[in-house]
């Protein structure tokens, strides 16, 4: 059982930026890929970046590629989302996810491939 805790999110003006984090009980963090998805109002939830197990592999969506920067430490137990760069329509529940992975390279895209899920934090950006 793995349970996560997102935190960082709030409200900021377009251009600003946020860090939030993914904090992860249990000591098999190193075994799962890890996932920011979101939630906009009225809108599915959507792919955002993952990162593989070993933090060797990335994947970012297209939308946040080149302002958004996932990191993690499996000694902390904790991912990371850096997002630069905040547009109006970044606004969005972010919700961080967990898969386990028998592979060191997986970056999952799908959330149904996710095993856990955080309660997710809000971020707001203002134009």
């Amino acid at each position: 059982q793995v349970q996560l805790v997102e935190s960082g999110g709030g409200l900021v003006q377009a251009g600003g930026s946020l860090r939030l984090s993914c904090a992860a009980s249990g000591r098999t963090f190193s075994r799962y890929a890890m996932g920011w998805f979101r939630q906009a109002p009225g809108k599915e939830r959507e792919f955002v970046v993952a990162i593989s197990r070993g933090g060797g592999d990335i994947v970012y969506a297209g939308s946040v590629k080149g302002r958004f920067t996932i990191s993690r430490d499996n000694a902390k137990n904790t991912v990371y989302l850096q997002m630069n760069s905040l547009k109006p329509q970044d606004t969005a529940v972010y919700y961080c996810a967990a898969a386990y992975s028998g592979s060191y390279s997986d970056t999952p895209t799908s959330g149904v491939v996710y095993d856990y899920w955080g309660q997710g934090t809000q971020v707001t950006v203002s134009s």
